[in-house]
């Protein structure tokens, strides 16, 4: 045992980690869905398929081996959507992302748009919204295309304004139902349907509003806000995470911080 410790070369320790971080990421995108109670049924018939080619169970070895067999179709048929939700989040989330791609992304973009996003009035509409609890769900969008989104609402393509934010989401307009999608200075599209999370480990009180804010930062690049029409409490998620009862400066501070970042 110690000589095999000993002989570790550098590659080896770099691939132990490597398999780690891929498995640790797996669980995190797996965690508080049905896919660990799959995962652990799988689990079950291959152990159960290798007691029964050792203890000579022919019959039994033989249909648990042919399910065996099928397993990888299977795999990829049962977890397509964590499939994707993976290969976007490596795509997208990675440190590669955070920082060559950003930098050839950088010279692409509108640097003056960019780089002086006037904050004041999502602050100024979300504050507003939560004293009269009116109900809203703000996606800004970062790194990702959004197309995709925008095609469920009503394109919108206007300057932003506090007064164009609350009108949107006035109870009694026809855009109120949905996401707000916005970029810099600019709001892209209003009504828009969002996907929304299947974790099960979130508060069960927690509405399709905050589910679908949620939902949508698992598979995008994107921030949320939202304002609860129940509580008027502002909340954000990004990452599949989300942050409760936030006061309008921590959300200034996490907008600016996320979303005005030098290169």
């Amino acid at each position: 045992m110690l000589d095999n410790i000993l002989s570790l070369r550098f590659i080896d320790i770099f691939d132990i980690i490597l398999v780690a971080f891929f498995f640790y990421q797996v669980y995190r995108l797996a965690r508080g869905t049905n896919v660990m109670r799959i995962f652990w049924a799988l689990i079950i018939i291959i152990v159960a398929w290798r007691l029964a080619s050792i203890s000579g169970m022919k019959l039994t070895s033989a249909i648990l081996g042919s399910i065996v067999n099928v397993g990888l179709v299977a795999i990829v048929v049962i977890f397509q959507p964590e499939i994707r939700k993976f290969l976007l989040f490596i795509g997208t989330k990675t440190s590669i992302n955070d920082g060559i791609f950003k930098r050839i992304m950088f010279w692409r973009r509108n640097a003056a748009n960019e780089n002086t996003i006037n904050f004041e009035p999502y602050i100024q509409a979300c504050m507003h919204m939560s004293s009269s609890k009116t109900g809203a769900l703000i996606v800004f969008r970062r790194q990702n295309e959004v197309e995709e989104l925008i095609n469920t609402g009503e394109r919108i393509d206007a300057r932003v304004s506090s007064a164009l934010l609350e009108a949107l989401f006035f109870k009694n307009s026809p855009l109120h139902d949905g996401a707000v999608i916005v970029q810099g200075n600019s709001v892209l599209a209003a009504r828009c349907i969002l996907p929304v999370t299947s974790r099960t480990d979130i508060d069960p009180n927690l509405g399709l509003r905050h589910r679908s804010a949620i939902g949508v930062t698992e598979q995008l690049d994107v921030i949320s806000v939202i304002v609860s029409e129940e509580t008027g409490a502002i909340s954000y998620a990004a990452n599949g995470e989300i942050h409760h009862d936030v006061s309008p400066t921590q959300l200034r501070q996490y907008l600016e911080e996320k979303l005005c970042q030098r290169l």
